[in-house]
This record gives structure tokens, sequence and C-alpha cells, in this order.
């Protein structure tokens, strides 16, 4: 991850001195807006990297690189299918526009905007080239069906003036409720000498304050730790506290690095209920691709933010689902129960990306079948034995 700021007259905080660098610190000190920039993997091989990127991290913005000489090749198509999946705004930056030939570009851009234009994606491709545009599309991006596209050139810095001044006009769009209970989702864990376990991710809701008492969980049994958080840092500067839609960073007290993991939450300890952890949950999805057809027992890596975890299919309902149809969909963690709410985005792949959907409700009742008739199988058994959510917590 890298960041990039902004001071209060638009310009990029940049260091004085050629050469030098700026930490992070002394970026964010003298920044009015700051942008992190996450870096996600192009080779099919790490999808799944990517895809745990664009679902935990959830991210305000999609840029698409694409190389001028190359086009939309591989997993380029993959990645745009998935951000528009998962309706996060997509810019598109089309880069070494200084060594490719004029008809290559051609049919590059071609290629793009005949995508952006198909009935998938129903965008409206504009071609940034003065700042006049730059600054109505940026105005009008979140709003309006629109994929701007930048074609730029690191060798000569063609039009990256363009890409600077588009990124600080940006609006912040995602709407966090600071009022509600504070909700932390642990996207990677750190041990540090001297400090201890730390962990980082995105404040989904709430306040959370140094000192604060916490529970971290659910382990492979379901239960929470009961933990204090130590300090906090955004974007390595220390703060007193973190509110809904900002990326931190905890160091807990009294946690080995070894019990917590991607996909856990921080939660406030509350005195009457310990959180509600689930194996089974239903979700609507649509297949996207699918060579065969899908049935009860089918199995898939299943992402929902940043849990990544293999899923079991235990009731349809129908009878199987194909390429295209939306269905109604009963799953099962096969490893162990994960914390998750309704309206939580979910996708699912084997290989490649086979569909996505939107968790409708956590639990399972097998005596009430999604199609109306009772499931054949021990899914259905295994997924009755775990019906009641897990309400543990253990102290340190």
């Amino acid at each position: 991850m890298e960041i990039m700021g902004f001071d209060t007259m638009g310009k990029v905080v940049a260091s004085d001195v050629p050469g030098r660098k700026l930490s992070w610190e002394e970026i964010g000190k003298r920044s009015a807006k700051v942008i992190s920039f996450t870096d996600l993997a192009g080779h099919e091989r790490y999808l799944r990297t990517t895809v745990f990127g664009l679902l935990s991290s959830s991210p305000n913005y999609c840029l698409l690189m694409v190389a001028a000489n190359n086009g939309l090749i591989g997993m380029s198509k993959e990645h745009l299918g998935i951000a528009l999946a998962l309706n996060v705004p997509v810019m598109v930056v089309i880069t070494k526009i200084d060594i490719c030939p004029p008809q290559i570009l051609e049919q590059t851009i071609k290629q793009i905007t005949g995508i952006l234009k198909s009935p998938g994606a129903r965008k409206i491709p504009i071609f940034i080239k003065n700042r006049e545009e730059c600054i109505n599309t940026a105005t009008q991006f979140v709003s309006k069906r629109i994929c701007p596209i930048f074609q730029v050139s690191n060798v000569t810095g063609e039009s990256l003036d363009l890409v600077r001044a588009f990124l600080n006009i940006l609006p912040h769009h995602c709407h966090y409720d600071a009022e509600a209970p504070f909700e932390f989702h642990i996207n990677d864990t750190f041990s540090v000498p001297f400090v201890g376990t730390v962990v980082s991710g995105i404040v989904n809701s709430g306040v959370f304050h140094a000192g604060d008492t916490v529970l971290v969980g659910p382990d492979s049994l379901g239960q929470f730790t009961t933990t204090t958080i130590r300090s906090i840092e955004r974007k390595r500067i220390p703060v007193p506290a973190t509110s809904a839609g900002q990326s931190a960073s905890f160091a807990l007290k009294r946690v080995r690095r070894k019990d917590v993991r991607k996909g856990m939450v921080v939660l406030p300890k509350l005195e009457q209920n310990a959180p509600k952890v689930y194996r089974e949950f239903v979700a609507e999805v649509l297949i996207l691709s699918h060579a065969t057809t899908i049935k009860t027992k089918y199995q898939a890596m299943l992402h929902v933010g940043p849990v990544s975890q293999t899923c079991a299919i235990i009731d349809i309902d129908r009878s199987y689902i194909r390429t295209g149809d939306r269905a109604t969909v009963a799953f099962r963690f096969v490893q162990r129960p994960e914390y998750l709410a309704p309206g939580d985005r979910l996708l699912f792949r084997e290989g490649r990306t086979k569909g996505l959907g939107i968790v409708k409700s956590v639990g399972y009742d097998p005596a009430k079948p999604l199609g109306g008739v009772k499931p054949e199988g021990d899914g259905t058994e295994a997924s009755a034995e775990t019906n009641t959510p897990t309400e543990t917590t253990k102290a340190t």
C-alpha cells in the first residue's frame, strides 16, 4: 500500500529535495487529503489475493491499468467484471502510449469502449483530455454511469497531471454509521517488537478509543477473546481514536499473533449478550459463469468481506442452478463459524469467479427448506447440528 497527499491548494505533497521520498508520517501531517492505493495482483494465480483486496478493503474507487500495446487481456476482463459486480466505480488508465503505434492504440481504445458499453457493464466511457473535462467528470463520477478513461505515459509524463487533479477532486462517497456500536474487520495481522500483536483493517461502524475493552474473534470454536486496545495508528501516525470509514491499526494487549487471523472482527464488550457467529447463512446469488449445473453439496471458495473460507451449498430454492440464474441459496462454512450480517456482499469462485450475491439472513433451519422440499443427503444433517449460533467468550 502507498499513499498520496494533497495540500489545501490541491498540490501533491512531495519533498522539496529531488530524489528524496517523504515518509507516511510527513505526508499525513502536511496533507489536507490523503488517498491510499492498494496494488492488487493481475495474474490469474493470485486471483484470491485480488478478490480479498477488493472485498476486505472496501475501496471507494478502482483504477484499472491497461497497457496500450496489449489491451484488455487475460484477467483484466475478470477484474473489471468483479469491480462492476461489487458496484465499485471504475476508472481506466491506458499506459505506455509513448511506445504504442497509433493503430494498436486505436484498437485498444475500441476494445475498451466496446466492453464498457456492453450489456453486462452499461458504462458511458469518457476520455479525459483537458482540465475542464477532468473537473466535470470527477464531480459527477459517483452519481452517473460514467467511466473516465485516461491515456498516460510514465516516461514522458503525458496526462499524469490530469490523473492527479482527478484524484484530488474525487469525493469520499461511502457512508458509514459513526453512531452505531463499533465494529472493526481485521484485514491483516503483525507482530511488532516491543509492541506486541497489531491488527489492521477498516472501521465498519462506531468509534474506537485507545484503552477500550473489546472482544476479538471468532476462533475455530466460535469463541471471542477479551482484550484491550493498547494504542491506535492511522497512516502510521498515533491517534487517540478512530471512527467509521477509516482504516487503522490497533495494538492489542495480551493477545498472541497466532490467535488472531484475517476475517476476525473487533467488537465492543457488552454485559448482556456475547456476539453471535454462524456456520450457515442464506444468500441471494447470481451465477456469472459455470460449465455445468450447480446442486447441493457443491463446494467453492467463498469471500465475504475479509472472510475467505470454503463453503458448501446445503440448500437451493430449486433443483439446480446454471449460468445466468438468480437463486436463494443456503451455504455452510466447512471449517469454522464466522461473524456475518445481513447485507454483506459475497463472491464465490472455483478457480475463476463463479457467482456473487448478498447475505439475506444468518442461520438456517433445515426444517424449513428454501424450496419447500427437505433436501437429501448429510449436508442438511450437518447443518442441523450447528444451527444454533455460538455465543461464547473467553478472557485472557
